[in-house]
């Protein structure tokens, strides 16, 4: 996410941006999910894992308000 965020930043266009900041969006919703597998694959890593689940939705959020605002 962090690569994809600094690429849409340096964008030329609005439509790239967004384009952008889609994928930003996008690749955030699959490290949830592979967070929650792990979890579910090994309950021990819970702990360890929730607080970067929880950045992670975060960041998810974050990305859905900037496409939100750049329309």
């Amino acid at each position: 996410m962090g690569a994809n965020y600094r690429e849409a930043n340096e964008t030329e266009t609005k439509k790239d941006f967004k384009f952008r900041i889609r994928i930003c969006r996008k690749e955030g919703k699959e490290t949830i999910y592979w967070l929650n597998l792990i979890i579910e694959a090994n309950l021990e890593f819970r702990q360890k894992i929730e607080p970067l689940l929880q950045e992670t939705t975060e960041l998810v959020k974050i990305f859905a308000a900037i496409l939100n605002k750049s329309k």
